[in-house]
């Protein structure tokens, strides 16, 4: 794999409106990782499922490293630009990974709750509508 990857849910509008953020304000430049919908990648080539996708957020590192949920956010922030960087380390320490890990958990089960999140936010990919 040439460049590391993100992996959201595109059908989920918090997440969608959350990867135009880290596309647009998170990421220096395009060519630094890929921000892509899992419903648009090939997730065999990734080594990912739609069930790990649609369960949580993913990132893939250009070595083929995986993370997810509140992992991948740090993966994410610490190779983004500099004002990021420090708060992705932070995430990583082990205490605050655990607390990072319950709050990602409460935003994953109300994100149809959120500002931008719908209905089908709060459906498994497998029943929500086409």
């Amino acid at each position: 794999m040439a460049n590391s990857v993100i992996i959201y849910d595109g059908d989920c509008g918090v997440c969608t409106k959350l990867s135009r953020f880290v596309a647009t304000r998170v990421r220096r430049a395009p060519t630094d990782f890929t921000v892509s919908a899992y419903q648009d990648a090939d997730l065999g080539a990734l080594g990912l499922t739609p069930q790990e996708c649609d369960e949580a957020l993913q990132w893939v590192s250009s070595t083929g490293r995986r993370s997810s949920a509140q992992d991948a956010v740090a993966r994410v922030l610490l190779a983004g630009r500099l004002p990021f960087r420090p708060l992705g380390a932070v995430i990583l320490v082990p205490g605050v990974n655990a607390l990072a890990g319950a709050i990602y958990r409460w935003v994953a089960r109300n994100r149809h709750r959120l500002p931008g999140g719908t209905p089908a936010c709060s459906l498994p990919a497998a029943q929500r509508p086409l």
